[in-house]
C-alpha cells in the first residue's frame, strides 16, 4: 500500500496507525502548497484525489482510499490483533466512530482552515480557537471521566487522530494549559514508539 502524506499535516494518523498495526506503507509525499499539486515522482495528485488533500492511500490493486477516518479504520481492521479498532458491530466500534466523527468535525476543521489562513481575519480566528477550547472542555471531562484513552484503558486510532490534530495548537496558538487530561493524553501518545517513528521518518524524508 501506498500513503500520500504531507508532513504537518493530519496523514501523520495514518502513517501512525499503520506503523502501529505493523503494516508495510510506501510512502509518497504531496506538495500541498503548489498548484498544479505534485507528488515526489512527479505525479498529478489531482488524479488520485481530485479534492487535492492529503491523506489518501492506494491500495495493492489500485483502489484509492479518501479521508482520514476511514482509511485509519481500514488500517486498523487489516491488524484486528492490534486492538486499535474494536470489532465492527460492536457498541465499542460504534463509540470510535463517534470519537472520529467528532475529532473530524468539531476540532479538525475548526483548525484548518481558519487558524492557518491569516487572510480570513482575526475575529474568524478567535471564534474557532472559543470553539476548540469549547469542544476541548468536552474531551477533558470525557477524559477525567474515563480515561486515559478516549476508549478508556484502551488506545486506539482515535487516540492518534486526537494527538494528530492537537499537535498543531502551538503554531496555531491554541492554549491548551486549561485541559491536564488532554495534555496528559497529547504526551502518553507522543511517547509510543510508532508515533516517534513516525516523526521521525516523516522529518528525515523532509530534510532529504
Amino acid at each position: 500500500m501506498k500513503l500520500y502524506y504531507a508532513t504537518g499535516t493530519c496523514s501523520l494518523s495514518p502513517h501512525i496507525v499503520a506503523i502501529e498495526a505493523g503494516l508495510a506503507l510506501e510512502l509518497e509525499r504531496v506538495d500541498i502548497k503548489a498548484i498544479p499539486r505534485l507528488t515526489e515522482t512527479g505525479a498529478d495528485y489531482a488524479r488520485i484525489n481530485p479534492n487535492l488533500y492529503v491523506p489518501a492511500l492506494a491500495l495493492d490493486d489500485g483502489t484509492i482510499v479518501l479521508e482520514g477516518t476511514a482509511i485509519v479504520q481500514y488500517l486498523a481492521d487489516l491488524a484486528p490483533a492490534s486492538g486499535l479498532a474494536p470489532p465492527p458491530g460492536t457498541l465499542a466500534r460504534v463509540q470510535l466512530q463517534s470519537w472520529l466523527g467528532f475529532i473530524a468535525t468539531e476540532l479538525h476543521k475548526a483548525y484548518s482552515p481558519w487558524l492557518f489562513h491569516p487572510e480570513y481575519g482575526t475575529q474568524a480566528q478567535d471564534v474557532a480557537r472559543s470553539r476548540i477550547a469549547a469542544r476541548l472542555d468536552y474531551v477533558e471531562r470525557q477524559l477525567a471521566a474515563g480515561g486515559p484513552y478516549l476508549l478508556g484503558e484502551c488506545y486506539s486510532i482515535a487516540d492518534a487522530y486526537l494527538y494528530t490534530i492537537l499537535g498543531w495548537s502551538a503554531y496555531a496558538r491554541v492554549d491548551l494549559s486549561a485541559f491536564p487530561q488532554v495534555n496528559n493524553l497529547i504526551a502518553r501518545v507522543g511517547e509510543r514508539p510508532a508515533v516517534r517513528a513516525a516523526l521521525r521518518v516523516e522529518a528525515g524524508r523532509q530534510a532529504a
